[in-house]
């Protein structure tokens, strides 16, 4: 099976510095300067800026963008929708939190957004495991709750858009008659993540696509298993994606010298602040991302901070969510994701810093890479030689 490459939407902002770069945590915690002498600049997540992305993404030909979820970005249904009109064959991959809409709300909202688009979404659905960032929307149930409400509230979607009226009486739902306008056409894929044990069998029952981060081969594979033997008992056979950053350049020593840049940008004290949310947060996920740079806040070398082979942990010490990067030459980063192509993954949602610069690096140096090893299918969006952009 061919591989497919998404991109990703910063829309809490965006820079060439991992602080003030979409994502960062928590909020108000640093970004870069803005001043004379510096390329360094915060960029805002503002539509146009968004805009951007996006054609960058549809000209570069990857699959489509995903689009964060949180009171920290702005709000991805939104977004994307103003985006539609901006691209010609880019999808959009919306996180949303079950729970916070209704789930035949959602149903009626994910068939607009394919009418309108002509069938460019993809759902990217997020339980959440932020006690506070819960609270924020009155949610003040447990985690295994959240993942039995998902469950429930998955159904109840799904039953809208292919059995409506659809009824359901559930814990935390009491649905009559759930339908949609017309139909769906297609029904989006769902993406879901999570490694804790109440999100396993409801990832097993209703992914589509099951997500992961970047951890080391093996500790990917073991999830990939876990999954795979949780959906064989429900007759499903799930894809699997990764999430994860990119930094490559010509030759490895240019893009570890890029990392060293990041690293050395990065002050201690905002390290440390940073790190103690992360603490905070009931993600499985969250906290296995942590627990790969060894819960450290200084670190001089950026190599200290490679916990296998061109996998570097350095995103996480201040970004929640996705905190590895594939670092290396465009053969490196080639053959290291053809490496978790071997184990199962054949899906990649990739970004880097800034998002529109890392778009057209990873696009001219590494699929050319791919697609010569024959794992990458397409030929849309190849750079031809010349058209290096040039402020990458």
């Amino acid at each position: 099976m061919s591989i497919k490459l998404h991109w990703f939407l910063p829309t809490t902002g965006d820079a060439r510095s991992l602080v003030g770069g979409g994502h960062s945590v928590p909020q108000g915690v640093g970004r870069p300067a803005d001043g004379l002498g510096t390329a360094n600049v915060f960029r805002e997540a503002d539509i146009d800026y968004l805009a951007n992305i996006a054609r960058t993404a549809d000209s570069l030909g990857y699959e489509g963008v995903l689009t964060p979820t949180g009171t920290w970005c702005e709000d991805a249904w939104l977004v994307t929708s103003a985006l539609i009109r901006e691209t010609r064959n880019l999808k959009f991959l919306v996180a949303f939190r079950p729970g916070v809409t209704s789930p035949t709300l959602s149903a009626q909202m994910a068939a607009a957004f394919q009418r309108i688009s002509d069938g460019r979404l993809l759902l990217n659905v997020v339980t959440g495991g932020e006690p506070v960032e819960q609270a924020r929307f009155g949610d003040h149930l447990s985690k295994a709750e959240r993942y039995a409400r998902t469950d429930e509230f998955l159904s109840v979607v799904k039953g809208a858009w292919t059995e409506g009226p659809f009824d359901f009486d559930g814990d935390h739902y009491q649905i009559e008659g759930a339908q949609i306008r017309g139909t769906i056409d297609p029904v989006p894929d769902i993406y879901f993540g999570g490694s804790s044990a109440p999100a396993g069998p409801v990832a097993a029952k209703h992914a589509d696509v099951y997500l992961t981060w970047g951890e080391p081969l093996d500790q990917v594979e073991e999830k990939l298993d876990w999954i795979r033997g949780l959906a064989k008992e429900q007759g499903r056979t799930p894809r699997f994606g990764l999430r994860i950053h990119t930094l490559s350049r010509d030759t490895s020593e240019r893009a570890w010298q890029e990392a060293q840049w990041l690293l050395d940008g990065l002050d201690p004290a905002t390290i440390e602040k940073a790190q103690e949310a992360l603490a905070a947060s009931e993600s499985t996920g969250q906290q296995r991302m942590r627990s790969l740079h060894g819960g450290r806040t200084s670190f001089a070398d950026a190599h200290d901070l490679e916990i296998a082979p061109n996998l570097w942990s350095g995103v996480g010490l201040v970004r929640g969510g996705a905190g590895t990067a594939l670092v290396g030459s465009h053969q490196e980063v080639a053959d290291r994701l053809e490496e978790y192509h071997r184990i199962g993954i054949d899906e990649f949602i990739l970004s880097g810093y800034p998002h529109v610069e890392e778009a057209y690096w990873f696009a001219e140096g590494v699929k050319p890479i791919l697609r010569a090893k024959g794992i990458l299918g397409d030929t849309a969006g190849d750079v031809q030689p010349g058209r290096r952009l040039a402020s990458a």
